[in-house]
């Protein structure tokens, strides 16, 4: 008599696991620090549970499967067990994720809103109510159910052909029997499920080719109920008493295996059979998840849709064109670009927060390409620099099909509701939507606001009280007992460190000890911190503060700033993490003690609280151009009191969302001579990175002004000599580009001159300055008309951008040791073609103040005009061999630069005689914003 040759699944499983490894080996040699995660969650602590949790932990861990075990009480209730898998959902390193059941609970947990609760994609078990309809529906590219989807791959390896084949399966359940009916349907066997209701059940058995048997009924299926040379695949796993065996008991199949073994043709054992199986086939789940997960990092090119541009004639207001454009769901865009949902915290639907936490996700992707947009010195109408840079990335984006970010400050709500308006770019290369762009966005300056103020409100409070009190009072507040307990806290015993008391016990100081402690010693005449709103308001640059009567006549004279020119803004936009947010913030420096040392925020006490109101807006922002495109705005220093760039962060999550292939170009503020040379020096010197080409913004509206043309004012019709050809007058003013030309080449930057047309302009000036541009050692100049025709119109300066990026050999203008003049002489001379730098008494004692206190090895923040390549803002053109005067120096040791004042410099603008006020209103019917631009 022939006996049914035997199924193994133990060799089956040996097979897979086999290929799993090399398959994760090939995963790692692409992406060294990756490697696939699973995690089980198991409520309580039943023994069968854990043999089958250890038996997968050991099989992942053979595979190379980085699995943990996560027990949580029998206590727990549906509510924190959701919460649990919510937070797995979200986390990038797991791949796979198995709720253990039975769940072993002390409290009533569903377990279908369990299961239904890992997210589909790291739903390994293939529970889900998603990956079950997806199987039912013949989709077999999700995850499939264990159990089932391991028989079919035992019948495959049968040898028997399910096409056709008629196929019984035993049992109608939700994790064997019905998705295991589904998959033999989709393999094009012909199948009938029977359950406790079936009738004649035996003989419907019979007639199967291939039988599935998961009934949970130990031995029920007899030698009788098998067709002759059938494949018969037993689901069961039963515990039977055996008095023969030493441990009482041994293991049964669903199926009477002596009786069927002599009837059918194949069959699996129990154990060693189907079990084996079902932990392979949640292996090979796991790896295909963590297989997707490596793909997605490893993807050069976006699953990227364009919104497609109609440019109407002639072109319409900046408003009207935003509003003529409806924005992708901001979830759309950021899925789209590689983000994950954890990611992205929503602002409604046009706008969002970008995690810090993509960085660390994404630290094996390669970097793309880092190019900085800048311009020649700008009329005051600006020379279309934001508008370029976004016309640049929608022409990468949706003509090119390269992965570009663009990186853009955050405009100030000064100049918005002044005279300039906005910075979203403007025709058909904007940000859209431009008023959300251009007003509160997420409350990132307000939060700069609030800390900035905080800050000011400790420091001048901090004076008053010692200046009322003993040293022994003033130590006993600022170190109260409470509860009978006195402790220093985090922040006072850095202090203490920092004086050289080795000591943390309040009560072992001595009284000299006091009195060093809790007296900083402020010296009014030095502070440097000052106020700041974020409006025009000329009444505050100077005003007094602490005339109430409750503050006992210590009055002083102080100033308010614009919030964008606080230095927290600039620590805003130069911190790589919160911790570097945090020590930025810590040495920020307020005052120096009546001894000349400096007074720092933490000596104050107040970093912790101030990264408290930063934690959030350290985070970017997402929003989109007019053409779809991702753009991430994010900080708004001041280019001419700071470095006038966008945040590090912002370039670091960008620079790996594009990939090796892709393009980030940022923004540097003003003309070349001031944000690309902060850009390079301060920005990139704290970063680390290297950018691959400087992209020129010229107009030949502004080199006609540096040729002796008519003032250009704001407001005022053009002098014809703007509106006509004039070749004589431009050739005049073409000094000021070679000077900028010059400005990127020192930094080794191949520089693409990026001629941004307007309608007045004649090809023979166009040609005239192309030829300059060349001529000058600029890698290429083009003319761009991306204002009325968006991404299309700046095609041809996206191949140049693509071709420059593999030109540079980028270096640092100066290195850290040379000391501050010698900085500010390289710049003068490098950047502004002077001869020299002089500095006033007053700057000189400050830059010997600044060299003694330690701070000599910054780099400097050059403040000047930027209406000049001079310090003084009437003088056009590229002089030649002037003296920079310096009047004054100060130390921004959080952002980690000493600025050097060239001249006046307001930082705090006014508003106009007639301002945009006059001409924003709201629409309250429809809700819009009017009159914005």
């Amino acid at each position: 008599m022939s006996v049914a040759k035997l199924i193994s699944g133990t060799q089956v499983a040996n097979e897979i696991r086999e290929t799993l490894k090399r398959k994760v080996f090939d995963i790692q040699r692409d992406l060294p620090n990756f490697a696939p995660g699973l995690c089980i969650v198991q409520v309580g602590g039943r023994e069968d549970s854990n043999v089958y949790i250890r038996m997968k932990i050991k099989a992942a861990k053979e595979i190379g499967i980085a699995a943990q075990h996560v027990q949580l009480p029998r206590t727990i209730t549906e509510i924190e067990l959701l919460d649990k898998i919510n937070n797995l959902n979200n986390d990038p390193s797991v791949h796979g994720i198995i709720v253990q059941m039975p769940l072993d609970s002390d409290t009533k947990i569903d377990s279908h809103k369990v299961t239904d609760a890992v997210h589909p994609d790291k739903d390994v078990d293939g529970l889900h109510t998603m990956n079950e309809g997806r199987v039912s529906i013949g989709d077999l590219g999700g995850f499939m159910p264990c159990t089932p989807w391991g028989c079919i791959e035992l019948i495959k390896r049968s040898g028997i052909q399910m096409a056709g084949a008629r196929a019984v399966v035993l049992g109608r359940s939700k994790i064997v029997g019905t998705p295991a009916s589904e998959l033999l349907k989709w393999h094009n066997a012909t199948v009938t499920v029977c359950h406790s209701k079936t009738k004649n059940i035996d003989e419907v058995c019979r007639t199967a080719d291939i039988l599935v048997v998961g009934i949970g009924v130990p031995e029920m299926v007899k030698g009788s109920w098998v067709k002759p040379g059938a494949v018969v695949i037993d689901c069961g796993i039963n515990v039977k008493k055996d008095p023969t065996k030493k441990s009482g008991t041994r293991l049964v199949g669903d199926v009477d295996f002596e009786e069927a073994k002599l009837i059918a043709s194949a069959i699996t054992p129990v154990p060693g059979g189907v079990g084996p199986m079902t932990v392979a086939m949640l292996m090979e789940n796991t790896v295909r998840s963590a297989s997707r997960a490596a793909a997605n990092l490893l993807k050069k090119v976006w699953d990227f849709a364009p919104l497609v541009l109609r440019p109407a004639r002639p072109v319409p207001s900046d408003i009207v064109i935003a509003r003529s454009q409806t924005p992708k769901d901001i979830s759309m865009l950021a899925q789209e670009i590689g983000l994950l949902g954890n990611e992205v915290s929503l602002y409604g639907n046009k706008k969002a927060k970008i995690s810090l936490n993509a960085i660390n996700r994404l630290k094996a992707r390669g970097d793309g390409a880092y190019v900085v947009v800048a311009g020649i010195t700008p009329t005051p109408l600006g020379e279309g620099k934001s508008t370029t840079l976004i016309g640049l990335v929608q022409a990468l984006t949706a003509h090119r099909q390269r992965n570009a970010v663009a990186c853009l400050r955050q405009p100030s709500q000064g100049p918005t509701f002044g005279i300039k308006g906005g910075a979203a770019g403007g025709g058909y290369a904007q940000v859209i939507p431009m008023e959300e762009f251009n007003l509160h966005l997420t409350g990132d300056i307000h939060a700069v606001t609030a800390a900035n103020n905080l800050l000011a409100a400790q420091l001048d409070t901090r004076i008053f009280h010692e200046k009322t009190q003993s040293d022994k009072a003033l130590y006993d507040r600022l170190v109260p007992r409470i509860k009978g307990e006195r402790k220093f806290s985090k922040i006072q015993l850095r202090r203490l460190q920092k004086l050289g008391i080795n000591k943390t016990d309040p009560d072992a100081l001595t009284p000299e000890e006091f009195g060093k402690f809790a007296r900083l010693d402020i010296d009014p005449a030095t502070i440097m911190w000052e106020r700041v709103v974020d409006i025009n308001d000329r009444y505050l640059r100077q005003i007094t503060i602490g005339q109430s009567s409750t503050e006992k006549g210590f009055s002083r004279t102080a100033s308010y700033s614009i919030s964008v020119a606080s230095e927290i803004m600039a620590v805003l936009a130069l911190a790589k993490s919160l911790d570097d947010m945090k020590n930025r913030l810590a040495n920020m420096v307020v005052a120096f003690d009546r001894k000349g040392g400096p007074v720092t925020a933490d000596d104050l006490g107040a970093t912790g609280a101030l990264t408290v109101l930063l934690k959030d807006a350290l985070e970017p922002n997402l929003m989109q151009t007019l053409e779809g495109t991702p753009v991430l705005v994010h900080a708004g220093p001041f280019a001419n009191i700071a470095h006038g760039c966008s945040s590090i962060v912002a370039d670091e999550i960008a620079l790996k969302l594009v990939g090796d292939e892709g393009f980030v170009c940022t923004e540097a503020g003003f003309g070349s001579d001031i944000g690309m040379e902060k850009f390079c020096n301060i920005k990139c010197r704290s970063s680390g990175r290297k950018p691959n080409a400087m992209v020129l913004v010229a107009t030949v509206r502004a080199l006609k002004m540096h040729g002796g043309g008519a003032p250009v004012t704001p407001g005022a019709p053009l002098n014809k000599q703007y509106t006509e050809e004039n070749l004589e007058l431009l050739e005049k003013g073409l000094p000021n580009l070679l000077q900028h030309i010059s400005n990127g080449n020192a930094f080794g930057l191949p520089v693409v001159v990026a001629i941004n047309s307007h309608s007045h302009d004649t090809p023979a000036e166009h040609q005239l300055v192309k030829a300059a541009a060349l001529k000058a050692g600029a890698y290429a100049a083009v003319v761009c008309s991306h204002w009325s025709d968006g991404g299309a119109g700046a095609t041809e300066l996206a191949d140049a951008v693509i071709k420059a990026c593999e030109k540079s050999s980028f270096k640092l203008l100066y290195g850290n040791e040379m000391p501050l003049l010698d900085k500010m002489n390289k710049i003068a001379q490098t950047m502004y073609g002077a001869a020299k730098v002089e500095l006033t008494p007053t700057a000189q004692h400050d830059l010997e103040k600044l060299t003694k206190a330690g701070f000599g090895n910054l780099p400097i923040c050059m403040s000047k005009t930027s209406g000049s390549l001079t310090g003084d803002a009437a003088i056009k053109g590229a002089p030649k061999g002037f003296t920079l005067t310096v009047n004054n120096m100060y130390v921004s040791a959080g952002a980690g630069f000493v600025v050097a004042m060239c001249g006046e410099i307001s930082k705090m603008p006014g508003l106009p005689t007639r301002p945009s006020i006059y001409d924003i209103d709201l629409n309250t019917e429809t809700g819009e914003i009017e009159g914005l631009f």
